[in-house]
């Protein structure tokens, strides 16, 4: 259970970076991309909350919060609801442009919840299920698990990096 625990508490500290890095920015500095593969400050939580909800939602066998709690609706993006968002161009990530900063925020809160809420549930011994075939080697719950959390500490440190590159602080 401990490292339940650290997993959760790696998902708090993703969350904090990236609270902290979008109130120093307007939401044109939050929207803004540096260069093609520098993606916006936007962009990096959008996807994070994206691929967190899409990865614990098939862990979970449930509809992504994405297209089951309205998010899709309420972004408004151009974009197809099942974008594959790791794999965007520089245009498509473009795209993800928002108005409103705490739809952002409140979309990332919510998809680290039921990261969260999932992790508190999980059987421990599913942890070695192979879950996905399509990879050499199969793709274990932990592996996926471990692959989603990696995914959105390291994107809340690119954010931070961004921040220091749009406003210089």
């Amino acid at each position: 259970m401990k490292d339940l625990q650290l997993t959760t508490e790696m998902l708090d500290r993703a969350q904090e970076r990236f609270e902290e890095t979008f109130e120093q920015m307007t939401i044109d500095e939050a929207n803004k991309m540096l260069a093609p593969l520098i993606k916006s400050v936007t962009w990096l939580m959008w996807h994070t909350a994206r691929e967190l909800d899409i990865q614990i939602s098939g862990l979970n066998e449930t509809e992504p919060l994405w297209t089951s709690n309205g998010w899709s609706e309420k972004f408004g993006l151009n974009l197809p609801d099942d974008t594959e968002d790791w794999r965007h161009t520089p245009a498509e990530a473009a795209k993800v442009i928002v108005t409103d900063r705490q739809l952002v925020l409140d979309y990332l809160a919510v998809s680290i919840e039921f990261t969260k809420h999932y992790l508190k549930k999980i059987d421990e011994a599913s942890f070695s299920d192979v879950i996905d075939t399509n990879w050499d080697p199969p793709v274990t719950r932990q592996v996926r698990i471990v692959s989603a959390i990696d995914d959105a500490v390291m994107h809340s440190g690119q954010a931070v990096y961004t921040r220091r590159l749009v406003i210089g602080k």
